[in-house]
């Protein structure tokens, strides 16, 4: 699955507001959550929360992929946000976050899930790519790299 089929360019904030792990779960969870109106997100930052407990998904080099699994919905969803400044979330290495993709997929997709997160990591690999959502100035700009940077792997 591409990330092209579950991330649109209204799914991206250019820049989060929040200031610490709780407030950047919230505001990627409040753009998942406009897609799926089952979705409550409360419980969806809960998921999450949870997941943060039992090991930080601050992967370092300022990239966090967060990432949880729920009842209702029926296909994955993803968003993407970025602080230029970075925030505080207790990452392997220690360092602030710049980058963050927040993966939320069905309670029955180990593999899927699995898919796409190995997907994720594969592009915050590049540099180059990471480079780009750190200097990109818009939603539209950051969603075109996203979007052309997975058509380039094969995974």
């Amino acid at each position: 699955m591409k990330l092209s089929e579950i991330i649109e360019q209204d799914d991206i904030i250019p820049e989060l507001q929040a200031e610490d792990k709780a407030g950047v779960l919230e505001e990627l969870a409040e753009v998942i959550c406009r897609h799926e109106p089952l979705l409550n997100k409360k419980r969806l930052v809960q998921v999450l929360m949870d997941r943060e407990r039992l090991g930080t998904t601050g992967i370092g080099d300022g990239i966090a992929i967060p990432h949880g699994k729920i009842d209702v919905l029926k296909t994955p969803l993803l968003s993407f946000g970025r602080s230029k400044k970075g925030i505080n979330y207790n990452a392997i290495d220690n360092k602030p976050v710049h980058l963050f993709f927040l993966l939320v997929a069905p309670e029955n997709s180990s593999g899927l899930h699995l898919h796409i997160l190995a997907r994720i990591a594969r592009l915050l690999k590049n540099n180059k790519f990471k480079k780009g959502l750190m200097e990109a100035d818009t939603e539209e700009e950051i969603y075109k790299i996203i979007t052309e940077a997975d058509k380039e792997i094969s995974l």
